[in-house]
């Protein structure tokens, strides 16, 4: 009896101490030829192993709390062990009351290289740089579980940012792009420095409204829950008269828009014409898809 709750015990801490992450990761080596495709096959297993089975934080996460994400690589180029690549990052995370998921994060990286050996050690640590590859995919680790946090408590995901940019500013100094101001708005510098940023706090209250107040009540009062994500809107809309075109901004409807437009094309019926306004304000380049919404 005594060992039988030994092992219990165990068990459930070990559950209980789990990794962050439920991560996919799959690599596109389409367009790189004459390249022993096992290479690609090998660094797929080592990032997927990296993202599932490092922890990020001292935090205890239950299964069912990790954050569902994903890493898709597209390899532009390859040669002697160096890699050039796109990475898109992608997160979910469950609707309360509801069989739906709603997407987070759909970021996309096309300024990411780095140099990869077969079965090379994959280690986390924040604070010193080992390599490209490990860092790259630790910052975005660290955001995708900022983000998902900022969802469920106000500026929740603190902690993960701070991380993230330790990890940034440790980098900065390796030579590789992405890590430093340049004239680009769209790199992991920009991107970890609004996020830290008071300048940009509206987008991070966006995230927590639109989600607690928002998504998570409409499975008991629809017309609560949209009206709430309205509110949330208006709230990015402070950002914009502040911060016209920013990449947080973007950030949001580049995974948002196609829900956002669902949301508001069914019932219950809502006065739609101040919200579909405040959206082609924050961002005309959606505006056909904003005139979906009736």
């Amino acid at each position: 009896m005594r060992i039988k709750f030994l092992i219990l015990f165990v068990l459930s801490a070990f559950c209980a101490s789990s990794q962050e992450l439920k991560a996919v990761v799959s690599i596109n080596s389409a367009q790189v030829t004459n390249v022993n495709p096992q290479i690609f096959k090998n660094l797929e297993k080592q990032i997927f192993d990296f993202l599932n089975n490092t922890k990020f934080s001292d935090k205890v996460v239950k299964q069912n709390e990790k954050v569902n994400c994903s890493f898709f690589f597209i390899v532009n180029k390859f040669e002697a062990n160096n890699f050039e690549v796109t990475l898109q990052v992608n997160s979910t995370r469950p609707v309360f009351n509801s069989t739906f998921t709603t997407p987070i994060l759909n970021i996309n990286d096309k300024d990411v290289s780095f140099k990869y050996i077969e079965f090379e050690n994959l280690i986390y640590d924040q604070n010193s740089f080992t390599s490209n590859l490990v860092s790259v995919l630790s910052f975005y680790a660290n955001i995708v579980l900022a983000s998902d946090a900022d969802t469920f408590s106000d500026k929740g995901g603190t902690e993960y940012l701070e991380s993230a940019l330790n990890i940034s500013n440790v980098a900065q100094s390796s030579g590789f792009s992405g890590w430093v101001q340049t004239g680009k708005k769209t790199t992991r510098y920009n991107l970890i420095s609004d996020l830290m940023s008071n300048t940009f706090d509206a987008y991070r209250e966006t995230l927590y409204q639109y989600h607690i107040n928002g998504l998570d009540k409409m499975a008991d009062d629809l017309k609560t829950g949209k009206l709430e994500i309205i509110n949330s809107i208006e709230t990015l809309l402070k950002l914009h008269k502040v911060r016209p075109n920013s990449l947080l901004a973007r950030t949001f409807f580049d995974a948002k828009t196609d829900e956002i437009v669902n949301i508001f094309t069914g019932g219950p019926m809502l006065d739609v014409s101040k919200v579909k306004d405040n959206l082609a304000t924050i961002s005309p380049l959606n505006s056909s898809k904003w005139n979906k919404i009736r």
